[in-house]
């Protein structure tokens, strides 16, 4: 996940109020609800030390949500009587909506509730072209057309040799809108960014197009078993989102597990566990974070200081560093704070089986290292 968004709320000194707001809910009496829910959150900081101005900003911020369609939620962070940031979650928060008043932003659940978010172009073929929609967790939207050759489309069952000859001429009609469709599915790949293509339709149609995908593209081209009007499709769609969410988890935790080797020289190219990711986050050599979600040490208290470099596993460490004001705060988010301040991206590691935990970093926490 790229931490650059993230850059407003370390521009800024603490404390700072994190908001997760659950709008997966909607009923007849959401709005009251929600309203509710504004309320018992804005309390909820209040009775953590929060400023009347910092609760009224969340409580304002969160009213306007209450007749919102989002389907998962909504983050807030905000400090001195403004909101600074509210991305909206690709995922509904487990635990329901909550919130913190802490000396930094509690960033960290994003890497699960609004990181993994694969968009995908979804091309609902036929014979004369394709229509393609763009699909994210956020809903949906039209991705352009593409119409191939209209005439002829339809073979005839005669075997008389004129017949013959007019049936090759559909067969060189679909193998030309075919053609027609990959170019312009590779090319709306291309301009959307998307993580993934999902081809529906007819089996020969899905065929014929797939193979004429330029090869990166055809690597992460998957073919929905099911039609347009099946009320199957959008199953269809959700489990290839959440297979491919899966495999780069397993990808990202098999690469951390080949840097645990150290390389020619003797220099570590991965380390694990509290201590050994704040030393490489006070040196600036993360290259990129890991976070296994439910790691024993993530709520770790740490010691912070103003800068994204000032942490320390205890406090006289910071002192010794010549930073006289530290306040704690979270292992996992005094991570994040580092990690943004360098560029690093940072990872959500969740093992698709339990077998594989144990080769999860320690603690939960890791990070890959760069050298000059």
């Amino acid at each position: 996940m790229d931490l650059a968004f993230l850059q407003p709320l370390y521009e800024q000194p603490g404390p700072w109020a994190s908001v997760y707001m659950d709008t997966s809910r909607h009923t007849e009496s959401t709005a009251h609800e929600r309203h509710l829910t504004a309320q018992s959150l804005a309390g909820e900081l209040a009775r953590q030390g929060a400023d009347e101005a910092t609760c009224q900003a969340v409580r304002s911020a969160l009213e306007e949500l209450r007749h919102s369609s989002e389907p998962h939620g909504r983050a807030l962070f905000a400090r001195g009587g403004e909101v600074v940031l509210d991305p909206p979650l690709a995922e509904r928060p487990a635990g329901g909506s909550s919130a913190c008043w802490a000396p930094l932003p509690r960033t960290t659940p994003l890497l699960e509730l609004a990181g993994e978010d694969p968009v995908c172009v979804v091309a609902y073929l036929d014979r004369e072209g394709a229509d393609f929609e763009l699909r994210g967790a956020l809903g949906s939207s039209d991705a352009g057309t593409v119409t191939g050759r209209q005439w002829p489309l339809h073979r005839t069952a005669s075997a008389d040799w004129s017949e013959r000859h007019f049936q090759l001429k559909v067969e060189n009609t679909w193998e030309h809108n075919a053609a027609e469709v990959a170019e312009a599915l590779a090319a709306c790949q291309e301009e959307t960014g998307a993580d993934l293509v999902i081809l529906v339709g007819e089996e020969r149609e899905r065929h014929s197009v797939h193979g004429r995908l330029p090869q990166q593209v055809r690597d992460r081209t998957v073919e929905a078993p099911h039609g347009a009007g099946s009320r199957l499709l959008d199953e269809d769609v959700e489990r290839i989102r959440a297979d491919h969410v899966r495999h780069r988890a397993e990808e990202d935790l098999e690469r951390f597990l080949a840097a645990r080797s150290p390389d020619a020289q003797g220099r570590p190219l991965a380390v694990e566990g509290v201590p050994a990711v704040i030393e490489a986050a006070r040196e600036h050599r993360i290259d990129e974070l890991l976070v296994l979600p439910d790691g024993a040490d993530a709520h770790r208290e740490v010691w912070v200081g103003e800068d994204a470099d000032q942490v320390a596993v205890r406090r006289t460490e910071l002192k010794t560093l010549g930073e006289q004001r530290s306040w704690a705060a979270r292992a996992d988010d005094a991570l994040v704070r580092a990690a943004v301040a360098t560029g690093a991206p940072a990872i959500s590691v969740a093992p698709a089986q339990p077998s594989t935990r144990a080769e999860a970093p320690v603690g939960g926490l890791g990070a890959l290292l760069r050298w000059k």
